[in-house]
């Protein structure tokens, strides 16, 4: 009798070796990850630079009806602060009107006698009044301290002009001074910022019909866009100030609708691509400099991979470049390779294993949510967008089993996440309700839109419901009320959370919104939330693409 032992540990090598192996090689060759990036830099865009100066000095003062506590009235004009000593202004905010990103420069001259000493300043730039208002210290934040934009600089000879060496996102410009001689006088007699941008094309009008709110809307959430439109779509320009897929995706979406800089995109699409991890699959977010790289070793954010391949598929319909579709689709294939890791025997997605593993899965920033259910959407929703993607490709065989995967999935949600009582999707061993897990199931179209209509109602009427933690979650239940065929509520979101906003100074709008709670941070220190944010842009794609429901008299 012959012993199979040899064979049985044969395919033991094929199943357990083999794949570590394979895997620890690079899924891409290096010869495509050096095209992908050479695409990437050939479409960096050019900085637009606009020089702009204060256009007054304001207080900033506590009052419990302004954003976050704090307002900013009037005070002086601008040639008032530079033509007085300084030394009896310390502490004197220059306002410069609306939001800018960009380098700094400071003047200071001698008023009279001689510099017999140093002379230091602290200058602390805010996006919104309380960033100028609120001490910074002691910190209890969870990110570096050092992104908080307050800069000390020691003037050893007058007169001097001063650049800052790193950009700044702000509005608001808080100059204290920290050391002088008593024996002399200075003045400060220009601050001047240079403000960048990519954003060069002007977004066509708006319908004139188009609602004076809505309006004021868009134009904020243009600027926001504009300031976060630098050689990449960063997320930020405050903070962190890098490419995330999340972002990008909603950013590419606003872009579409108004400024139509697709090369940007295009250029986002092949740095992911050209710095994806080793297996094959896409870190959430890269960094530009000094070179192109990605973060080794942070945790996989699944939900941000799947949305590259609708990012994909969305930028071939808006461009029809399809050779950049055929460059990019080995990288949006691969990213369904994982659908199956975590699915059970219902095939339902496995949240809890996932993140036991090492899986990021975000969905939102509500820490109450329970993903389970909202990740289950985005699969089936990215699957179909991949597939739609593949078909126009001619790439079909290539992922012949979503079909397959897209009906399983789609059942497993109705049969095990639907609640008939309560006419709800649920999530976890909780059975949580959640805007989350009926927006991204609606959005995957696994109910047919008068049911959407129903589980939207119900999730309104629901008083324990896990709301939006922020913009990102709240842009998708927009899109789910749409969907949906529910315009009137999704163009009262819009009014009521991002015309919120704007009814509370935005200039851009804001990285996390909850309007019971305008001092919620993620990060546990308010003032380092970023103020101009990338995923917060989007009314300005709601508004654009569907200006029958967004007009002032729309029914």
């Amino acid at each position: 009798m012959i012993s199979t032992r040899p064979l049985t540990n044969f395919i033991l090598l094929l199943l357990f070796v083999l794949p570590s192996a394979i895997y620890s090689q690079d899924f891409y060759d290096n010869t495509q990850r050096e095209k992908w990036l050479k695409i990437a830099k050939d479409n960096t865009p050019a900085l637009v630079e606009t020089i702009k100066k204060p256009v007054g000095a304001v207080k900033i003062i506590a009052d419990a009806n302004a954003f976050q506590g704090y307002k900013a009235i009037s005070s002086q004009s601008v040639s008032e602060v530079y033509k007085k000593s300084f030394k009896q202004q310390s502490g004197t905010v220059l306002d410069f009107g609306q939001h800018l990103t960009g380098h700094v420069t400071i003047t200071i001259n001698t008023l009279n006698s001689v510099q017999d000493a140093p002379l230091r300043f602290k200058l602390t730039f805010g996006e919104v009044p309380a960033e100028v208002a609120v001490p910074f210290d002691p910190y209890t934040g969870g990110l570096s301290r050092a992104w908080l934009q307050d800069e000390i600089i020691t003037v050893m000879e007058l007169p001097a002009t001063i650049t800052i060496p790193r950009r700044l996102a702000f509005r608001y410009v808080k100059i204290d001074v920290l050391g002088s001689s008593p024996y002399f006088d200075f003045t400060i007699n220009d601050l001047t910022c240079v403000g960048t941008t990519s954003a060069v094309n002007t977004p066509d009008a708006l319908a004139s019909s188009t609602s004076a709110l809505m309006a004021q809307i868009d134009a904020v959430g243009l600027t926001t866009l504009k300031e976060c439109m630098q050689t990449v779509f960063e997320d930020g320009p405050k903070r962190d100030r890098r490419l995330w897929i999340g972002d990008l995706y909603l950013q590419a979406q606003a872009n579409t609708y108004s400024y139509k800089q697709h090369d940007l995109t295009k250029r986002c699409l092949y740095l992911l691509a050209g710095l994806a991890q080793k297996d094959g699959f896409l870190y959430c977010n890269v960094f530009e400099s000094p070179q192109p790289h990605a973060q080794i070793g942070s945790p996989f954010l699944f939900d941000y991979a799947l949305l590259y391949n609708v990012l994909l598929k969305d930028y071939l319909e808006a461009t029809g470049d399809k050779q950049t579709a055929i460059d990019l689709w080995p990288v949006a294939k691969r990213q369904m390779d994982n659908i199956t890791t975590y699915l059970n025997s219902n095939n339902i997605f496995d949240a809890e294993k996932a993140a036991k593993n090492g899986w990021w899965l975000f969905v939102d920033w509500n820490d109450k949510l329970d993903r389970q259910a909202a990740l289950q959407g985005i699969m089936i929703f990215s699957m179909k967008q991949t597939l739609a993607l593949a078909k126009r490709l001619n790439k079909e065989k290539e992922v012949s089993q979503l079909p397959g995967l897209i009906d399983k999935m789609s059942s497993a949600a109705l049969n095990t996440l639907y609640s008939k009582d309560q006419k709800l999707f649920v999530s976890g061993p909780t059975k949580q309700v959640s805007y989350a897990s009926q927006s991204w199931l609606i959005i995957a179209c696994v109910v047919k839109k008068k049911e959407a209509q129903t589980i939207l109602k119900s999730l309104q009427a629901s008083k324990n419901a896990i709301k939006p933690g922020g913009p990102y979650l709240y842009h998708y239940y927009v899109q789910a009320l749409i969907d949906s065929g529910l315009k009137e509520d999704a163009k009262k979101i819009v009014a009521e959370y991002w015309g919120g906003m704007v009814n509370k100074g935005a200039d851009t709008f804001w990285e996390v919104y909850d309007p019971s709670n305008e001092q919620l941070s993620p990060y546990n220190f308010y003032p380092v939330n970023s103020y101009c944010h990338a995923w917060s842009c989007t009314p300005i794609y709601f508004i654009r693409k569907y200006p029958e429901i967004f007009q002032a008299n729309s029914k």
